[in-house]
């Protein structure tokens, strides 16, 4: 794994052994960024799930302004910091959280945190056909306060297994795909609340 573009492209990035951890693929994350453009540069971030840094350090590689990591394994946070000095980007933009996600995100929108750019890969779920997901992928999107926490012009780039059928609940906007074997990207928007018609006051006659 490694950084593949911005200032610290090139970089290696560590991983520890295993299967506990499953990092985007290098192609996948390319044709991901490749999609975001320009919107990581000045942008604030929020990684879920950030698992040993591939996604949060690559955004910050391409000039995010400032960075929130959320992953709640110990070790693989060890390995983040690692990550985190090897790229030699600078670390006062980033708040590493050896939390839950799910304990984080109300957190967040308590301290009335708004991010640009959401990305997150969690552990892939299982197939679904029949029945709605149980994955965590599913839980994200459910979940009441991320919405509120992204700007109005901000996106949630979600990954997910192609057989975890995820249903997108009305407080989202899909706007598109990229698949690639068994791993789907989401790039989804908030949908604004609609705007209520305006009242006039009870007309009170002529006097």
């Amino acid at each position: 794994m490694r950084i593949i573009g911005g200032h610290a492209e090139g970089r290696l990035l560590l991983v520890p052994d295993g299967f506990d951890v499953r990092p985007m693929p290098d192609k996948v994350k390319l044709a991901v960024f490749n999609s975001l453009g320009a919107r990581p540069d000045g942008a604030s971030v929020l990684d879920l799930f950030a698992g040993t840094g591939a996604l949060g350090l690559e955004a910050l590689s391409r000039g995010a302004a400032s960075l929130v990591s959320v992953e709640r394994s110990e070790r693989h946070a060890r390995f983040y910091r690692r990550n985190m000095a090897a790229v030699a980007l600078p670390n006062d933009r980033v708040e590493l959280r050896v939390q839950d996600v799910f304990a984080v995100l109300p957190q967040l929108r308590r301290a009335a945190r708004c991010f640009d750019l959401v990305i997150a890969d969690p552990p892939y779920g299982e197939k679904n056909v029949g029945r709605r997901s149980t994955s965590l992928a599913q839980r994200l999107l459910d979940d009441p306060d991320l919405p509120a926490m992204v700007a109005p012009s901000g996106r949630l780039v979600l990954g997910h297994a192609r057989r975890d059928h995820v249903e997108v609940p009305p407080a989202w906007e899909d706007l598109k795909e990229l698949r690639h074997g068994d791993t789907l990207v989401r790039f989804l928007r908030p949908k604004a609340p609609p705007s209520l018609p305006d009242i006039l006051p009870p007309d009170e006659g002529v006097a």
